[in-house]
């Protein structure tokens, strides 16, 4: 059991309070009827951390990161709902007769001894970040009720194939469903995985980038929410043995939610993928698309040029198809015809022709595009580059004195060029049209509310010296609540833009190596992407981790 010491006294004696200011506080505490650490908080005389780092450092009670715990629903089962929400406390595992709990106040005695009673386990307290573990009760609690439902209305159907179109808005799978996603909004999570495992049906997501598990469900219950998240996107139900892919927008939180669905047959049944779109987020000016001032005139050149190709690349999920947004919304003016083919159309654009891809009338990329340029457009747009039919088309559209923008898929802006006539098109025509390549990844952004300095080390500081970068101190993220403890919240673009000139032509007609192209660029001024990731770093946006799971280490 914990030895009985006051919360006051503690701070007093780690010297984040004096006996003056505890005085003082504790008269204003007895008026508010909250308890002394809550208080402390709340009015900032100390701060959460500081809070734990006492109880942490000065009684030896562990601090636990909830998001990392795997919790089962059975040990969750222990306390009630009512108990949990009232005392603000998360059961976490057993250990014989042992319950450890995470709690946002672990000198709380008369809720351990409460709890203590209410289950008859020996309590054995830890502390958790206030904000997180209110975040984890709903999380843990309000699944389980729906969950619960679910399980018995199964286990009164004679068989699992009852159709699920007939479920109510209200109904428990609806419900589980819809929590599963706002939690996800509220999270900023950009996909929902649903993965199919032996033993159970795991939720992930996909917060900044990185994935994290957030619990799991009994496997009985992956057909009926599976079947749910299909009705949503409009999918054959019936239909186990093909991947399908959907969409469903909604409104979470007054905001307007687009989600794309992808179900794919595993050996353990259908895996769902929802890609969360929040449309209020999608269009964003130039000037905050994280462009170094250098690559934001280059940039702003490219897409300001009469004809010619601009090609947005990198990989799925880099941020693509906002930087080509962005470009639109800066275009779109009454004295131009823009028009856009696209699958899906993402996000509509006022004053803007947007046509929707559909292979299933004969609507393809090519189809849609040569249709289009009978429209008399100033301004195409295509979704992505996928196909040699696609690709002449865009070129020869754009050596016609049409402004073609597009994406592609590569690892770099010098290897567009490669990929382009690999694809088939004639490097004449690829050195006619294209006019300026920009290539693109999203790196986590520092938590701002825990970034702290410190001095880097010898190779740090050779390697930003290298690119010219002279500084003492850098920044990283210490982790807490507000960023899950992993040290970032939020992400930001590194980027690098590449201008074709005449001598890049002459090369491209040559067909020389990527590797030639791109030491006559940086000659010239081109900025590799790692340069622009370096700079943020030593700008204190980000960290050297982050840059190097991204870019090339090729240096």
């Amino acid at each position: 059991m914990v030895v009985r010491k006051r919360i006051g006294d503690l701070l007093v004696e780690a010297g984040l309070l004096t006996d003056e200011q505890l005085k003082t506080a504790l008269k204003e505490q007895r008026e508010t009827k909250m308890r002394l650490g809550e208080f402390l908080i709340e009015r900032n005389y100390i701060t959460e951390q500081q809070f734990i780092e006492v109880l942490e450092f000065q009684l030896g009670i562990p601090h636990v990161q909830l998001y990392r715990q795997k919790i089962d629903q059975k040990v969750i089962n222990i306390i009630p709902q009512r108990l949990a929400e009232q005392h603000q406390v998360l059961p976490i595992r057993t250990e014989g007769n042992k319950l450890i709990l995470a709690m946002a106040d672990p000198l709380d005695y008369f809720a351990i001894d409460e709890l203590r009673m209410s289950t008859g386990f020996r309590i054995e307290p830890t502390i958790a970040a206030r904000e997180e573990l209110g975040r984890a009760i709903k999380r843990y609690y309000g699944l389980q009720e729906t969950v619960e439902q679910i399980s018995q209305i199964l286990q009164t159907r004679e068989t699992e194939e009852t159709k699920p179109q007939q479920e109510e808005e209200d109904s428990p799978v609806v419900k589980t469903v819809n929590q599963i996603i706002i939690q996800a909004v509220q999270m900023g999570a950009s996909d929902i995985h649903f993965d199919p495992q032996e033993d159970s049906l795991r939720i992930r997501y996909r917060v900044d980038g990185v994935m994290r598990t957030e619990r799991s469900l009994p496997p009985h219950m992956q057909s009926v929410i599976v079947a749910r998240i299909k009705v949503m996107g409009n999918l054959n139900v019936a239909e186990r043995r093909l991947p399908q892919d959907g969409r469903v927008e909604m409104d979470v939180e007054f905001r307007k939610i687009d989600i794309r669905i992808s179900t794919l047959p595993t050996i353990y049944g259908e895996k769902v993928v929802m890609r969360v779109l929040d449309l209020g987020n999608t269009l964003k000016e130039i000037e905050k698309l994280g462009l170094s001032e250098h690559n934001q005139q280059q940039f702003l050149r490219g897409i300001h040029s009469s004809h010619g190709v601009v090609l947005i690349t990198g990989p799925t999920g880099s941020g693509k198809t906002t930087t080509l947004y962005s470009a639109l919304s800066r275009l779109n003016s009454e004295d131009v015809n823009i028009i856009t083919v696209e699958d899906p159309v993402e996000y509509q654009l006022q004053g803007i022709n947007q046509v929707q891809v559909n292979p299933v009338t004969g609507l393809t990329f090519a189809r849609g595009l040569r249709t289009i340029l009978r429209q008399d457009p100033n301004i195409v747009m295509i979704g992505e580059i996928r196909d040699n039919e696609t690709a002449e088309i865009a070129v020869r559209a754009a050596m016609t004195g049409h402004l073609v923008l597009s994406t592609l898929h590569t690892n770099s802006a010098v290897n567009a060029i490669t990929r382009l006539i690999d694809m088939g098109v004639e490097p004449f025509l690829v050195s006619s049209s294209v006019h300026c390549i920009v290539a693109q990844r999203l790196v986590r952004k520092i938590c701002s509310a825990c970034s702290g300095e410190y001095v880097p080390s010898e190779e740090e500081s050779k390697l930003l010296q290298l690119h010219g970068l002279h500084v003492h101190k850098l920044k990283r993220g210490a982790g807490c609540s507000e960023c899950g403890r992993s040290g970032y919240k939020g992400r930001l673009a590194v980027h690098e833009v590449l201008m074709i000139d005449d001598t890049l032509r002459t090369m491209i007609l040559q067909r020389r190596s990527d590797s030639e192209y791109k030491a006559y660029a940086v000659q010239n001024g081109y900025i590799p992407m790692m340069q622009d990731g370096l700079a943020k770093v030593a700008a204190g946006q980000t960290t050297f981790a982050e840059v190097f799971r991204v870019t090339s280490k090729d240096i």
